[in-house]
């Protein structure tokens, strides 16, 4: 049986409560149900394991900036059932932080599905978000005495980088 998004939508709220979905937007192509930051790993177990859903794939996980005006950043979770053929969308947004030394904090998924492994830390790596409960949350993709973070909308690029002229 394939589930509409309303009604996933509304396992979550009989499993959860109301309190756990921010917001949702049904207008899009691929519906989004905004959760809070503190719940996604618990609802995305519950996701996975609830034999109606079975969303024992995620697809892909990214982040978004939001921009320094409205001061959050996002986390995006494709999730897909392989036998169902189901696909839903799940997002967290959290305060962008400094970029420095305060950085917003959300629960790894990556005990949920292995592949958030490599996932979390890519935005971990362009964003700055730390995923708490990460078993190896260090840069992937950029030097680990990189500056800052540079798919942030307010990065700004260093000018060297062990003496080598950054830009060009």
């Amino acid at each position: 049986m394939s589930y509409t998004f309303q009604e996933i939508q509304e396992a979550i709220q009989a499993q959860f409560g109301n309190e756990v979905v921010v917001s949702e937007n049904i207008a899009l192509q691929q519906p989004q149900l905004t959760l809070t930051k503190e719940s996604v790993k618990d609802v995305c177990l519950f996701l996975r394991d609830d034999a109606r859903f079975f969303f024992d794939q995620l697809s892909c996980l990214t982040a978004l900036d939001n921009g320094p005006a409205k001061n959050t950043l996002e986390v995006i979770y494709h999730l897909y059932s392989i036998p169902f053929n189901l696909s839903f969308i799940v997002k967290v947004e959290t305060e962008r932080g400094d970029g420095k030394e305060q950085l917003p904090e959300i629960p790894s998924v990556a005990g949920v599905w292995r592949t958030a492994d490599w996932h979390e830390r890519e935005a971990f790596d362009m964003y700055g978000i730390k995923f708490s409960g990460h078993p190896d949350l260090r840069r992937i993709l950029l030097p680990a005495d990189w500056e800052g973070y540079p798919l942030r909308k307010d990065y700004t690029e260093q000018e060297y980088y062990h003496g080598i002229k950054v830009a060009y």
